[in-house]
């Protein structure tokens, strides 16, 4: 696993950075995203939606747990808050071996339906404008995208 570390100055900063990252993300990519409430999580997964090519309004669901967006692979935005102390399992497997890339909010939820090659995510405050986005890589592959959108 490599940590890298980027900070950012305000939410269009975020949505740039993670629009980049979503440019080089492919089908089968799975990134879990933690952080505080109000950092910026959906922020982040709006860019990473643009980067994906998704052309639909992305917002959390919150209430619906996953959303499906078409962009140029399916892009899947889970929020598995409400599954907190639940055994429930909603197909995970399909999504994470799909064709599609999935983002998943509060991943710790469900830590154990989660593949071990994934992108690893959290976003911190900083101060009232700035955020500490830490990427951990648990893949080679990861790796290589992080060091290409860290240049």
């Amino acid at each position: 696993m490599k940590r890298y570390e980027w900070i950012s100055s305000s939410p269009e900063e975020t949505k740039d950075f993670a629009e980049k990252l979503g440019q080089r993300l492919e089908a089968g990519d799975v990134l879990t995203l933690e952080g505080d409430l109000g950092a910026g999580k959906t922020t982040f997964t709006k860019g990473l939606g643009l980067g994906l090519g998704v052309k639909r309004t992305i917002n959390s669901p919150t209430f619906t747990i996953i959303k499906e967006y078409m962009g140029r692979v399916p892009f899947y935005h889970m929020d598995v808050y409400r599954l907190e102390d639940s055994e429930e399992d909603l197909g995970f497997d399909e999504y994470f071996e799909g064709e599609g890339v999935t983002v998943v909010e509060w991943a710790h939820f469900i830590e154990n339906y989660l593949p071990e090659e994934r992108l690893d995510l959290s976003i911190h405050y900083l101060d009232e404008t700035r955020r500490k986005i830490t990427l951990d890589a648990q893949s080679s592959h990861f790796e290589e995208i992080c060091e290409a959108i860290m240049k």
